[in-house]
């Protein structure tokens, strides 16, 4: 049983820290960086801070309740999840353990982003290395992916088709 008196912020991101994000299950959503804060109150209610990756992410919910029943399990009953959407997620916020979590599962993680940004840069697909034979000779075949955070690509040298995290 948990000693409500001595909830810590540390305690608490060792217990979210390593729930699966529900749509990539071999990246938290720690690496995922959707995980902004953790803030307990004077009255030891613990609120959790999260940013989906997009405005319309299906997942959200799920990562809400994920993050609820960990806590829950852990004998931590007074949490809530809040959603903010400002500043928004951006691809920046993966971390570097999750970006290879992403490719050796088969996704292209996000390529840096373009320093200097025109519309001529918006007509062009994104160079995307195949995660599985690392060439940069491939082709996207739809904007959306598995989930909509997503492109559809595919490898012109090994012919396999593999999501890409979108850059954003």
């Amino acid at each position: 049983m948990v000693n409500e008196n001595n909830i810590s912020i540390a305690t608490i991101w060792s217990i979210i820290e390593t729930i699966p994000d529900p749509e990539i299950p071999v990246i938290t959503l720690k690496d995922l960086g959707v995980i902004r804060d953790v803030k307990i109150d004077d009255d030891n209610n613990i609120e959790v801070i999260i940013t989906p990756t997009y405005i319309g992410c299906p997942a959200v919910d799920m990562m809400s309740m994920q993050i609820m029943q960990e806590l829950a399990e852990h004998g931590y009953k007074n949490t809530k999840v809040t959603k903010i959407l400002s500043p928004a997620w951006t691809t920046d916020w993966l971390s570097e353990e999750g970006k290879k979590k992403l490719k050796a599962y088969g996704i292209a993680p996000p390529n840096q982003k373009q320093i200097v940004c025109t519309p001529d840069l918006f007509q062009q697909e994104e160079a995307v290395q195949c995660p599985r034979c690392d060439s940069y000779h491939t082709k996207m075949i739809a904007r959306f992916g598995s989930t909509p955070c997503k492109a559809l690509y595919q490898c012109n040298d090994c012919k396999e088709p593999f999501d890409y995290f979108k850059c954003h």
